[in-house]
Formats: structure tokens, sequence, C-alpha cells
């Protein structure tokens, strides 16, 4: 994929267009991602060579760092919505998928740090499916 997408913010007091190619597409099942997304995995897009253009604001986007770690997550601070960050000195960007306003032509490439996952992710395959909230 390399063409210009759009992401936002839940709120739309952040928004971002993001040029080039994403390499990889992982669902990680970290601890850390599990607390940075409240849910079974995080769904992060990478790239070595991305460029990021924030359109609109860019003083909203804060960024957590787990000290001594790599891990860090970037957020709305009006709404908490996850964002871009940028690791390892701008050495590489990712993206939390949920925040693209575009649809990407990419499927995930695996799951990460499956042995780290949630115990009550198991068979989520088998749960009832709605198309809307429950009844």
């Amino acid at each position: 994929m390399s063409k210009v997408i759009t992401g936002s913010c839940q709120c739309g007091s952040v928004r971002f267009q993001i040029s080039g190619a994403f390499e990889k597409f992982f669902l990680c099942h970290c601890k850390r991602c599990r607390k940075d997304t409240g849910s079974a995995h995080a769904a992060n897009l990478f790239s070595s060579t991305a460029v990021i253009s924030w359109l609109q604001g860019d003083h909203e986007v804060k960024s957590f760092k787990i000290p001594e770690t790599q891990h860090e997550k970037s957020f709305c601070s009006v709404c908490g919505s996850a964002l871009p960050t940028t690791r390892m000195n701008s050495a590489f960007l990712v993206v939390p998928a949920g925040c693209l306003d575009d649809p990407i032509d990419l499927q995930p490439h695996a799951h990460i740090c499956y042995s780290d996952r949630a115990n009550w992710d198991e068979g989520l395959d088998q749960v009832q499916k709605l198309d809307g909230l429950p009844g």
C-alpha cells in the first residue's frame, strides 16, 4: 500500500494523513498493548518509510512511554483515541489501524506475543456475532 490515507481521533480534534507504504500489520497480544487498547490485542501498522503530516490538532497529541522500554502510545488529549507514534528516534511509524478513516488493502501479517494473550482470548470465533447493539 503506497497511497495517501487519512485518519483522525474520535472527537475530530486531531486529523492527519500518511504518505507511503506499510511494511507490516501486526495484532499484538502483549500485556502492554492490551492495556493500551483495553481489548484482546492492539492492531498496528508499521512503516520505516511512510511520512505522517498532521493536518489539525497536533498540539492535542500526547504520548506516554514506559520507562526503560520501547513501548510508547500516542493519543488525543481530548478524547483519548489512539493515534500514530514514531518509535526508536523516528526510525519507524506505528499507526493504530482503528484510527484510519480510509480503508486499507492490507491484512494482518501475524498475531504477535500470542503466548501472552489474555486467558479469555480463546475461541472468540465461536462467540455470537451481532450487527448492532444487543436487544
